[in-house]
């Protein structure tokens, strides 16, 4: 991979939610607290057979600064997880499989027997974000329809 994609991966993925939670924390504190939802990927958790290591990286080091504001902010009322979304069902997922028999072929690897879709990790997200979750900091809530448990 030429360096300059390596680097553009890392600056979208990782430096800007970086830089969001360095812009975003202080306003949380100032409300009285509040949740801090990162997204991350099913892929920092597990190997990929296809070469994506900029996006493996970057999306392995969401889970660890999210890991770490939990600890900073914790006291003053500010929660931190990451969702680590699997294959979600997008226009960009259609393109890369676009044949049915190449999308059969990736399902399988899905134990609930199909791709997610928008709305499963906007749910997850409602849920890290109510009071709900309230004692809920730190976590990797995994949302991929068990692809990451799937050994074989």
């Amino acid at each position: 991979m030429d360096e300059s994609v390596y680097q553009r991966v890392l600056d979208v993925n990782l430096k800007g939610v970086a830089l969001c939670c360095k812009y975003g924390i202080p306003r949380l504190i100032e409300a009285g607290g509040g949740s801090v939802i990162n997204v991350a990927s099913f892929v920092a958790l597990v190997g990929c057979t296809v070469p994506q290591d900029a996006y493996t990286a970057s999306k392995g080091a969401v889970i660890s600064l999210t890991r770490s504001l939990a600890v900073q902010y914790g006291r003053q009322g500010v929660r931190a997880n990451a969702i680590c979304p699997g294959p979600i069902l997008t226009p960009m997922l259609e393109s890369l499989f676009p044949n049915e028999e190449e999308r059969l072929k990736r399902l399988n690897r899905i134990p609930l027997g199909r791709f997610g879709r928008p709305e499963d990790v906007v749910n997850a997200a409602l849920y890290l974000a109510s009071d709900e979750s309230s004692w809920t900091t730190g976590t990797t809530f995994v949302v991929d329809g068990g692809i990451s448990v799937n050994y074989f």
